[in-house]
Formats: structure tokens, sequence, C-alpha cells
């Protein structure tokens, strides 16, 4: 059996991933050998249609590859059942997304409620969580309002908030500053710098070297593949 490094968060061997358009298959993703270490802060950079995204949702329990490995934490992931993975997803990943993702009839202290109702814990602890979370990114004044009530960088917060409740150890972030103007996008980046230095292992997929220059380590990929990965 191979063996991992203690700080070994995520490695994938040899990962492919098909897709069918028609009778048509698109390869996604050629053969990816990656390693990220729990604590790293990494983002992931292409072009449209490079890979990168799909290689985010594999990372995250969303997708599964055609070929390959992909062990999480020392877990080979294909091997795990789907009550399992259905508690990675809520547990041990938190994910952030270009388009928020929020729940448009709720109001932000019910969104970022959602994950912890699969916690077990009571009605009033989820509140209070969620109060706690939502004042950490700056919005305690901003509970009853509703999504499309807040600027978008608000809704980002809020996104991150709901992400972070449950206190995950994995942190990914596709595009997260990609619908944000220049002064939004940076608070939201220092958001993921503090999380970062909070002992996060944060993940984030970007096409902006801008935003790829906070991380700690860029990683590259072009047709499917790791072009190269150097720090950042």
């Amino acid at each position: 059996m191979e063996k991992y490094s203690i700080m070994e968060i995520i490695k994938t061997n040899a990962l492919i991933k098909d897709y069918s358009l028609g009778k048509v298959k698109v390869r996604a993703l050629s053969g990816i050998e990656l390693s990220i270490d729990s604590g790293e802060f990494v983002a992931i950079m292409g072009p449209s249609g490079s890979g990168k995204s799909t290689l985010m949702h594999i990372i995250g329990c969303l997708d599964s590859p055609t070929e390959g490995e992909y062990y999480l934490d020392g877990d080979l992931v294909s091997e795990l059942p789907k009550k399992a993975l259905a508690d990675i997803r809520n547990r041990k990943i938190g994910f952030v997304f270009q388009s928020f993702n929020l729940l448009p009839h709720l109001n932000i202290l019910k969104n970022v409620e959602l994950p912890l109702m699969y916690s077990g814990i009571s009605t009033r602890q989820r509140r209070d969580k969620a109060r706690y979370i939502l004042d950490s990114v700056g919005l305690s004044d901003r509970l009853k309002h509703k999504p499309n009530e807040l600027s978008g960088g608000q809704r980002q917060r809020v996104a991150i908030a709901r992400a972070i409740v449950n206190d995950p150890f994995i942190l990914l972030a596709d595009e997260p500053t990609g619908n944000l103007d220049t002064q939004a996008g940076g608070d939201i980046l220092e958001i993921f710098a503090q999380l970062h230095k909070a002992g996060h292992t944060v993940i984030m997929v970007t096409h902006d070297p801008k935003v790829a220059e906070r991380a700690d380590r860029i990683i590259q990929i072009q047709d499917g593949l790791i072009a190269n990965g150097h720090l950042a």
C-alpha cells in the first residue's frame, strides 16, 4: 500500500475524466498527478476548457473520475460508501462558487444554517453558530436580508459563511471573485487569507493571475494536464 506523508491531504494518481457528447468522447482530464498538503493555499489556473473546474469537482467529491485514483485524507474516495461521501461534502469540505448558490427565498441567517441541519445540534445552537459566523465575515447587521437585497460582495460573504459553518478542513473556491468588482474581490480574498491563516486548506480555481498570486502555490492546468506547479 502506498505511504502518505502526515501532511498530505489530497493525492491523485493518473486521474482521467471523460465526458460523452452524443457519440463523441471528450477528455477533460488526461492523467492528473497532484499532491496537496494540509494547510496549503493553492491556486489552480488554466484557460477555459482546460479541466480546472472538473478537477475541482472531483476533489470536492461532486464528481468521480473515469480512471485513476483520488485519495482524500488517506482514504481512496472510490471505495467510500455514499453516506460517507455525503458526510464529506457536508462536514469536511466547504464550497464557494462564483454564482453564490444561495437560496433566494431564505434570509441569509437561514442560508447559513442549512448545512447545520444535518449535524444533530439544536435549533438554537444552529442559529447561534450561524450568527457567529456571519458576524465573523462582517454581516451581523444583515441577518434578516434575503440574497437579492445584498451586493455581490455581501452575497459572496454569505456563501463563505455557509461554507465554513461546519468548520471543514478543506475550502474549495471556484472563481470566487469572478462576479465581483475590484474592491469586493479584494475583500473576499482577504477573508480567504484569514481562513488559511486559521488552518484551513484553501484550493481556489481562478483565471486571474492577480488572484492566484494570493496563494502559496500556483498549479497551471493545460489540456487536462498539469503544466507546472510553483510557489506564488
